[in-house]
């Protein structure tokens, strides 16, 4: 009886551990599919964000696969994740996880994927962004960006909005309106992926620090995820 209650034992401590590791994949398949929308977005100059753009930006965050769909109301949601710059060590904070939510109403009809990057342009967009809930409206705080040799003529948004967003769909890639969206920090995808509670706030502005085990699956999509960046954002 005792060998058959240890072995019961053993097989949950087993089985919860192999749960762990295959929430952990999935964490680390969303910061690899960042890093590879954010990567082909950029391989195109000429429809890509601009340089002058990207020189200014205090974060990025991609939800790689955002679902947009509609019947009469429509809606998106997407996971995504977000990295904040450190002009001073030259690096990229570790990747918080995020949550994106929102709706529109009007004749539509139909359901795609699209790929959504937001650019965050100054310590108050990136406040905004940390914050538990934070949700869009006015143009003053989130605008569409301009795209490829459209930045010199795009002064006054560079000026005054926090974040620039965009979007890719159908291979389009333009500035897009998130007016009505919320964005959420995903506390539960910060959990399975470290291992520990975190904050976004704490995660973000933190300097980096080593993920998982050298070679694991967690460590090397954090590692693509700042190549990435570097690679775009000098």
């Amino acid at each position: 009886m005792r060998s058959r209650i240890v072995g019961f034992t053993l097989a949950c401590a087993a089985f919860a551990g192999l749960t762990v590791l295959a929430a952990q994949s999935e964490e680390a398949e969303r910061v690899k599919k960042a890093a590879t929308v954010f990567d082909e977005v950029m391989a195109a100059p000429d429809n890509a964000i601009p340089n002058a753009i990207l020189e200014k930006a205090e974060a990025i965050a991609v939800f790689p696969g955002t679902i947009k769909a509609g019947l009469g109301v429509g809606g998106h949601h997407g996971k995504g994740i977000l990295s904040a710059r450190s002009r001073e060590a030259g690096a990229w904070s570790n990747p918080a996880f995020l949550t994106l939510t929102g709706g529109s109403f009007g004749a539509q009809i139909g359901a795609e994927q699209m790929d959504l990057i937001l650019v965050v342009m100054n310590k108050a967009g990136l406040d905004n962004l940390l914050r538990n809930e934070f949700k869009i409206g006015g143009e003053a705080s989130v605008a569409g960006g301009p795209v490829g040799r459209q930045a010199e003529a795009s002064t006054d948004i560079q000026l005054k909005a926090e974040i620039l967003s965009y979007s890719r769909a159908r291979g389009l890639f333009a500035g897009v309106s998130l007016s009505g969206s919320a964005i959420r920090e995903d506390e539960d995808a910060n959990q399975r992926f470290y291992g520990r509670p975190g904050r976004n706030r704490d995660l973000v502005l933190a300097p980096p620090a080593a993920v998982g085990t050298a070679g694991s699956d967690i460590a090397t999509a954090v590692a693509v995820w700042h190549q990435t960046l570097s690679r775009y954002v000098k």
